[in-house]
């Protein structure tokens, strides 16, 4: 199938060729022919299967016909960089169109984003917060809205951001077109889909599942080291794009600022930083001034950054659906990817959950120097789990017909 089956409109079609999409992914096959159908739909797929484009490219069809400037659509996202990313797709998909989009989030100056819908634009993309302050302010009018969309709706209910999203439900026509996309379906996101849903086609690509171009590992290690490992990796397996996952702010921005020192083109993206900060560490990352990233959860949510080469988290995440999200950033667009977690023993009960998730025990790595290997003291060893052992490649190193090995980076591994 290629994208020549939606029969978009040149213009659309013309972009789309630009940008040198030919395939659709599975989420764009299933989503977009209900969508151009005027369909409400329930999406749910993770990160990294193009489901942006399965909401941008029909929308932008949808809206080619009818009035302009005045807000047609309106798109919802948790944080100001998946906002930012969907309305810089939409300007790129939309170039050729006389199709305008306003992007609305905190942090930054009110006025201009004022300025900007005065102007005329058909749709808003904004995260709740900031859209209900232009709401109450009455810089904003949405009583016009043909088509909302709600994406990452799993991640708004973490941030709480459903109350808000209540209120704005409530400013806009009850006759309109709904999308919701999620990766994960919890109780509340249910029922908000039920309530504001109507008929809707469903679309489901493997959204509890790892993406199979990413393997795992863990590296069972003492909380008190884990930095210390970190650094002796990034150095051993010459890494070249790696985001690295913290559960805190504070211990993303203690982490980057610890490589930092060390020498490493580090920098972090945390909920502390202003906008400006902010987009100044995405940015230098996706250009590689920095070449690591270290985040919590909240605010990697949205990155869209090509050629990830690494994902570690350095903290277990707290569900196996977050750790999915996290390994989800690498291993994109037919590329392979590796995801390292560190390990403590308080991890057993999340490691096991999310190796029913990816349907399979994850190979342990055994770090010399940095865990213990006996398994009669570890209980992260059991005999039934895969492990392998590696320390730093010596410069007179010779390859060991005699053991199986294999170079991996600026490593060696030896099977055990």
């Amino acid at each position: 199938m290629s994208f020549t089956v939606f029969n978009f409109h040149p213009h659309i079609a013309t972009a789309i060729q630009e940008c040198g999409y030919t395939i659709p992914t599975p989420i764009q096959q299933q989503a977009i022919p209900p969508v151009l159908e005027g369909r409400d739909l329930l999406g749910l797929a993770q990160t990294g299967t193009g489901k942006t484009a399965a909401f941008v490219l029909p929308t932008l069809q949808r809206l080619l016909d009818g009035p302009r400037k005045t807000i047609r659509a309106l798109i919802v996202a948790p944080t100001r960089e998946l906002a930012e990313q969907i309305h810089s797709y939409i300007e790129k998909m939309a170039h050729l169109t006389n199709l305008r989009s306003a992007v609305i989030y905190g942090g930054v100056s009110k006025l201009t984003q004022v300025k900007k819908i005065k102007a005329g634009v058909e749709i808003i993309v904004a995260c709740p917060g900031r859209l209900l302050d232009h709401m109450n302010d009455r810089a904003i009018n949405l009583a016009n809205v043909e088509i909302l969309i709600l994406d990452e709706a799993d991640h708004m209910f973490d941030k709480g951001f459903l109350p808000d999203i209540r209120r704005i439900l409530k400013s806009i026509p009850k006759k309109r077109q709904s999308l919701v996309f999620s990766a994960t379906m919890p109780q509340e996101i249910r029922h908000l889909a039920e309530d504001i849903l109507n008929n809707p086609a469903t679309v489901q690509i493997n959204h509890t599942k790892a993406a199979a171009s990413i393997s795992h590992a863990l590296i069972p290690v003492e909380q008190k080291r884990k930095t210390e490992l970190l650094k002796n990796i990034l150095e051993q397996k010459g890494m070249t794009t790696t985001l690295v996952f913290t559960k805190t702010k504070y211990k993303a921005k203690n982490v980057a600022q610890q490589l930092e020192n060390s020498g490493y083109r580090a920098t972090s993206l945390q909920g502390n930083l202003s906008q400006s900060k902010r987009q100044q560490a995405l940015d230098g990352f996706k250009s590689g001034t920095f070449n690591i990233l270290v985040a919590t959860d909240i605010a990697a949510r949205g990155i869209d950054v090509s050629g990830i080469s690494h994902v570690i988290n350095y903290d277990v995440p707290d569900t196996a659906e977050a750790y999915t999200h996290r390994t989800g950033r690498t291993g994109r667009a037919a590329c392979t990817g590796e995801a390292f977690t560190f390990m403590t023993a308080d991890d057993e009960k999340i490691v096991k959950l999310i190796e029913q998730t990816l349907g399979k025990r994850i190979l342990r790595e055994i770090v010399s120097g940095f865990n213990i290997d006996a398994q009669d003291k570890n209980p992260a060893l059991s005999k039934d789990i895969p492990v392998r052992s590696w320390q730093k490649k010596k410069a007179n190193a010779t390859n060991n017909t005699a053991k199986q090995k294999r170079v991996f980076g600026s490593s060696t591994f030896t099977k055990r």
